[in-house]
């Protein structure tokens, strides 16, 4: 590798290198204790110091020096790895500089040349792979060690890397942390003493911050059921920032690829880098803190003041610049953000350069004022230029007009500030098919109705209309603290889906894809899929008792509703749960904005939380469990085994609280869901525990505890509700006298705000993120541990061996996952399928492990045979190969008798494994095309259909049932051709054999014996035929006419075919057994504890499938 020149004073300091080869102007040098006689405390130290210090030449063997002879400065050029690598550069400084130097004068001229030449080639060879990395000559030194000490293909992309110390017990060990794309690696050599430790991001069961009285702050990384601690970083928040990115990065790619597929940004994982890993952090931040799409991006951040006008002052914070949106969130604690979105912004003024000050005017006479902004020329530039305004002559009469009055409005706010009043801008009209919330349909307000719960309705919406004329109203309003307290007191009906759809963000969504509902509804209904199924029997059970959805009216909107969505995902496509909350979503907004908040709230809010495997709520109830420690030590300490909480909150989270409690409290929950995110129902939740508190301690088992909860949820009012008996959910369960005591919802949830509203949001997202692996890791433990319970039963391998043989099975399916940009492998990957068929292999991936693991080493990855036994044990035909396949063609190798062997290979040449007999290479490339092209089909068809077949895998389980057993009878004859190479086969499982010689004649003898028993067979059965077929016997007596040739083979066809001469299983069984050092190798103990360790280690080595 060509280095950055440096100057070096003493070559040999302290004696370390010693010279190979040199001349009058270059110098090769080895480095002391590598390569001849590089044992002895030499080595021991030379390798210590190049593992703790930080630089290439004290880490690269080999390295070549430049010096002029007039001169004692030495700069060290190129170093390498290998005497092969340095031998290289040597040979190309030879060839193309020594002939330059000797028409320069002087030394300076020399060396000036030489240090340019260097520079213009690490310039050539970082134009690509390290323009992204913020220092590249740095960066290259670790790649050159990464690769060096780790032995990874060469596709592994480095991230970043970090000097730290590896706990070994209770010993630390100094080294370096190499963070890559897949991969977590730390190397360390002190006194002899090597460690090298590599552990994948998808093995990864937990990872966090620790501290503790030997380990003041360290990272706890859990894999494989053992700890590893790696402390005494420099950076260690920036480390552990870097690693938790990483390992998320790698289960989305690979286990959850439902949300990996909306992040594009990180669709390579040749391009990951640091600094993009960082960004893509920021932009999720961004968008999850202002609810915005996931297209949007934080593209610029600029601090400044913004004028609050119901304030009355000046506020801090900092303006967040996306593709679409610009926003501002307040960093004195006032907790005030606005967003707004480019298409309200109607102008930008820079009315005050003294003060770096600029305008933005927004529809509905509105205008935002930002001051003391660092570049606030650009940033007013750039607002510009994404809102489509000119400010060019022609436009000039409308700019001064507009100027004006943005002037006047700044006038306004300052000067009287008690009479601002904020106008509501003008919104679309809906092209929902439904335009009418089905609750002002089903329960229109009396406007006559002065009741007690009516009056307070109305002084609720007069509280929020105030609350608007100074905040604003839609979608630039300023979000405040007075804003969350309104919410807690509770949202008036009439205004509920308005601010559902503000708080939300899906405002912003229906205003970004008109006439999209309508369209999906068109094509949408009349379709049959599993998932329109499935809705259709939930229909009438959402919400039965409400009279919208006793009517066709209600149903028909929520059918509409749910079937487009299942239309727009159909890898949710519909889960139970979806239905009650869009009922309820349904009754507070119109049609249309029913589904953009249902696509909200599956898509953003609670992502991953409406699949299969509906991990994103199994995370939350994670992250439940973590907060009950934490702030209810006193049930903690009485109920040890938090896992009955989790199973009894899981409806809490799926359905908002709307399954549990009657609807005119759940709503109000809901209210606090929009507004605050998952925050709120984790606050709720914990609010319920502490309310029940002594009950629960009080209770024997979790029967009385469920109980108790249920009680308390019947007991749950709403006494501020103005809904009629007729719509309020009734308290079905309970009607004995010993009822809860009435608890008032409102009361509830401020209780919740003032207990645990100091729970921050940033808090619960980095919970997440911890718990997500612990999560998808445990689900993935119960699949492995149940494929292996089901495959156990047809195998003879022991429990352990199928652990380990699982593990290489699932690690190759990800390995040409590792490093390519859509691999089949990862679109082969379906959680919903049945737990066999959930990691699957094609043809390239199942050669490469198929030949690292049977026993014989027969079966090359380029080998027609690979292809053969692929196509015998792929019953279905589909391209690919489950887990239980693959084991059972092991198992028949590796602990089958001699006779199921025998049957394994026979069948190898049988159709449908043998199709085609006479292989040449570019004819079998065409048919491994073929088959991966059908695979790659397949695959595009199962990932496509949305949800499982049922009935497809009920007729398939039947069919495995009433299966009966092969027998050898049943077996068809072998032909002439499918024999010949049959004894090829069997002559390419002995090569390399101790005992091939012998092994080699008794095949021969064997394959005379059966042509001569045919022969003589045919003359019985066709006595008028002339006996010349005797040809055949003669080619096949020796063995190297059956291995080599195909000329003897081919002379000798016609007369074979003519003869159609064939054998069954039977014949050849028992002329095999007729041999015992045939019998004897089949019958040999393979060490399969040994294969698996060779394979483990092999598997990661060989070089990547593209």
């Amino acid at each position: 590798m060509w280095l950055k020149p440096e100057e070096i004073l003493l070559k040999n300091a302290f004696k370390l290198w010693v010279t190979e080869k040199d001349n009058e102007y270059f110098v090769l040098q080895r480095r002391r204790g590598y390569g001849e006689g590089g044992g002895g405390l030499t080595g021991l130290l030379v390798g210590t110091l190049d593992t703790v210090l930080d630089s290439t030449s004290k880490v690269a063997p080999f390295r070549i020096l430049h010096h002029t002879p007039d001169s004692q400065v030495y700069w060290s050029i190129a170093c390498g790895v290998t005497k092969e690598e340095i031998v290289q550069h040597w040979d190309w400084l030879q060839q193309n500089i020594m002939r330059t130097l000797s028409v320069f004068d002087s030394s300076e001229d020399i060396t000036s040349f030489v240090q340019g030449k260097i520079r213009g080639l690490i310039a050539e060879e970082g134009k690509t792979s390290l323009v992204l990395e913020e220092d590249p000559e740095k960066f290259r030194e670790a790649l050159l060690r990464f690769e060096k000490w780790f032995e990874l293909p060469q596709e592994e992309k480095l991230v970043t890397y970090y000097s730290c110390s590896y706990w070994k017990g209770k010993v630390p060990c100094q080294g370096w942390l190499y963070l890559s794309t897949n991969f977590l690696c730390f190397y360390s050599y002190l006194l002899g003493s090597e460690i090298k430790l590599v552990i994948s991001w998808d093995e990864v069961w937990r990872l966090e911050k620790t501290s503790n009285v030997l380990l003041t702050e360290s990272i706890h990384v859990l894999a494989h059921g053992e700890d590893h601690y790696f402390s005494m970083l420099l950076h260690l928040n920036e480390t552990f920032v870097i690693m938790e990115q990483l390992a998320d990065y790698s289960i989305k790619r690979l286990f959850d690829k439902e949300a990996f597929q909306r992040e594009p940004a990180l669709s390579d994982p040749l391009q990951i880098t640091k600094r993009g890993l960082e960004a893509h952090a920021k932009s999720d931040q961004f968008r999850t803190f202002f609810r915005l799409p996931k297209e949007e991006n934080l593209l610029e951040v600029h601090e400044s003041f913004l004028w609050v006008p119901f304030s009355h002052y000046n506020t801090l914070g900092k303006i967040c610049l996306s593709e679409n949106y610009l926003c501002f969130a307040s960093q004195d604690g006032s907790q005030c953000h606005v967003i707004i979105p480019m298409r309200e912004v109607v102008n930008v003024e820079k009315p005050d350069s003294s003060s770096r000050a600029l305008t933005v005017c927004v529809r509905g006479k509105r205008a935002l004022r930002f001051s003391e902004v660092r570049d606030y020329q650009r940033l007013a530039n750039t607002i510009r230029s994404r809102c489509g305004i000119s400010a060019s002559p022609q436009h000039s009469a409308s700019t001064e007009a507009i100027r004006g009055e943005c002037q006047s409005l700044i006038n306004h706010f300052e000067d009287n500030p008690e009479d601002v009043t904020l106008m509501v801008g003008q919104k679309d009209s809906s092209k929902a098919v439904s335009t009418e919330a089905l609750m002002t349909v089903f329960h229109p307000q009396d406007v006559e109705n002065l009741d007690p719960k009516m009056l307070k309705e109305k002084m609720k919406e007069q509280s929020w209309n105030i609350h608007f004329s100074e905040y604003g109203r839609g979608t630039s309003m300023f979000f405040t603290r007075k804003t969350r307290d309104l919410i807690v007191r509770g949202v008036p009906e009439a205004l509920r889906g308005e601010l559902w759809m503000l708080f939300s963000g899906a405002v912003n969504d229906m205003a970004t894809h008109p006439g999209y509902y309508t369209e999906l509804v068109e094509q949408s209904l009349g379709t049959s899929t599993l998932a329109t199924d499935e809705i259709e029997r939930d229909l009438h059970r959402s919400l039965p008792e409400h009279p919208a959805f006793q009517s066709d009216t209600g149903i028909s909107a929520l059918r509409r509703v749910l079937t487009a969505y299942a239309y727009r995902n159909p890898k949710i496509g519909y889960c139970q749960a979806m239905n009650i909350l869009t009922s309820v979503l349904l009754l507070y907004a119109k049609e249309e904005e029913a589904f953009w908040l249902l696509v909200a709230v599956c898509e953003r809010m609670l992502p991953d939380y409406f699949n299969r495997r509906i991990i994103g709520a199994l995370v939350d109830q994670a992250v439940f469990e973590d907060l009950i420690r934490e702030n209810l030590p006193q049930l903690v300490e009485h109920m040890t085994d938090l896992s009955f909480f989790s199973s009894v909150s899981l409806s809490w989270f799926l359905t908002l609280f709307i399954s549990v409690l009657p609807i005119e409290s759940a709503v109000n929950v809901v209210d606090c869901f929009f507004y605050d995110g998952i925050k709120a129902i984790l606050q709720l939740g914990l609010a319920v525990l502490d309310y029940n508190m002594e009950a629960l301690i009080s209770c024997h088992d979790d029967a009385e505890a469920v109980t108790i909860l249920n009680k308390f949820f019947d007991s749950v009012t709403n006494k501020d509700s103005p809904l009629p008996p007729t719509v309020q959910q009734a308290s079905v369960g309970n009607n004995d006298k010993t009822s809860h005591p009435k608890v008032d919802i409102s009361e509830l949830i401020r209780e919740a705000y003032e207990k645990y509203g100091n729970i921050r949001s940033e808090e619960v997202e980095s919970s997440r993120k911890r718990n997500k692996l612990y999560v998808i890791q445990t689900l993935e433990d119960t699949t492995k541990q149940n494929v292996i319970r089901v495959v156990s039963q047809e195998v003879r391998f022991t429990a352990a061996q199928l652990d380990e043989l699982y593990n290489l099975f699932k690690r190759q399916h990800f390995r040409c996952c590792y490093w390519t940009m859509k691999s089949p492998a990862l679109l082969h990957h379906d959680p919903s399928l049945a737990y066999l068929e959930q990691y699957q292999l094609g043809f390239q991936q199942f050669s490469v492990l198929f030949s690292l693991l049977e026993p014989w080493a027969f079966c090359s990855t380029k080998s027609p045979l690979s292809l053969w036994i692929f196509r015998l044990i792929d019953e279905n035909q589909d391209g690919l190969v489950n887990f239980k396949e693959f084991c059972c063609a092991l198992d028949t190798l590796h602990n089958g008798s001699f006779t199921n062997k025998l049957k394994f290979l026979f069948k190898l040449h049988l159709p449908p494994a043998l199709r085609e007999v006479g292989f040449h290479p570019s004819l079998l490339q065409k048919q491994l095309s073929c088959d991966l092209k059908t695979s790659e089909c397949l695959c595009v068809n199962i990932t496509g259909r949305g949800k499982v077949d049922l009935q497809a895998y009920l007729k398939q389980w039947q069919n495995e049932i009433l299966k009966k057993e092969e027998t050898i009878k049943d077996l068809p004859r072998i032909d002439q051709t499918q024999f010949i190479q049959f004894s090829k086969t069997l002559y390419n499982i002995f090569h390399g054999d101790p005992e091939e010689e012998s092994l080699y004649r008794a095949v021969a003898h064997v394959t005379s014996l059966l042509l001569r028993m045919e022969e003589v067979g045919r003359r019985l059965q066709e006595p008028r035929s002339p006996p010349e077929s005797t040809k055949p016997a003669s080619t096949a007596d020796s063995p190297s006419s059956t291995t080599t040739g195909s000329h003897d083979s081919q002379d000798a066809g016609p007369d074979l075919t003519e003869t159609e001469w064939s054998f069954s299983f039977e014949q050849v069984l028992a002329s095999l057994l007729n041999e015992p050092s045939l019998v004897s190798f089949f019958e040999r103990p393979v060490d399969v504890h040994a294969k698996l360790g060779q394979a483990k280690v092999a598997q990661l080595k060989l070089k990547a499938n593209k």
